[in-house]
């Protein structure tokens, strides 16, 4: 599927067929597609909760405004976002500074360099710390959306839930956020796929704060 048509057919849907499942394989690939998002120092501070039983979808759509797309969507993804995945110790950090090593990207002796930079960058704050997390994990996001309507499938991003609720309900700890619930499947045929909304034109997005 060509670059806009993915862009422009992407919608947030309300109506998912509950009959139609989503293949293993097609929410594997669509997954593994969104893991190429760009991430800082490739940290990847992301991971995914599948939820496909109905009984915990039933209890999760409790949770987030009772929103009826959520045990309709086949598959509903709690996305995590990993405020220590900057820290040293963390594996993926580890795996990263032997990757870029092996690769020669870095050399073994830029040890301290490595992480007196992500402290600089990530670990100053606990602001910095989340910025980083939802930062990244926006990326993931966003491509994994796009990474669905590749794939025929729809989606609809979620944040109107109860964040400690969620939290509670899937034993998640305390050092992810949950930046959004995202809803996949097909859309219900039969219903109604509203217009486009507006987007601000680009001379609207653009500012400078300089001149004038």
């Amino acid at each position: 599927m060509d670059f806009k048509d993915v862009i422009n057919g992407r919608r947030s849907v309300n109506f998912f067929d509950p009959q139609r499942p989503v293949p293993d394989e097609l929410l594997e690939e669509m997954i593994g597609l969104a893991s190429l998002a760009p991430s800082s120092f490739n940290l990847q501070p992301w991971n995914l909760i599948l939820v496909r039983d109905p009984e915990r979808k039933r209890r999760l759509q409790k949770l987030a405004w009772d929103q009826p797309k959520i045990s309709e969507a086949p598959v509903v993804l709690v996305v995590l976002a990993d405020r220590s995945a900057w820290q040293s110790g963390h594996p993926v950090v580890e795996r990263n500074f032997e990757e870029m090593v092996a690769s020669g990207r870095l050399g073994r002796d830029q040890r301290q360099w490595f992480d007196d930079a992500r402290m600089d960058l990530y670990g100053q704050s606990l602001e910095k710390q989340q910025a980083f997390a939802n930062k990244n994990t926006g990326f993931f996001a966003m491509a994994l959306m796009l990474a669905a309507k590749h794939l025929g499938l729809d989606t609809h991003p979620m944040d109107g839930f109860d964040h400690q609720a969620v939290r509670e309900l899937f034993k998640v700890p305390e050092r992810y956020w949950i930046p959004l619930l995202l809803a996949v499947g097909y859309f219900k045929a039969g219903e109604t796929l509203l217009p486009p909304k507006w987007r601000k034109s680009v001379p609207e997005i653009v500012v400078d704060f300089e001149s004038g």
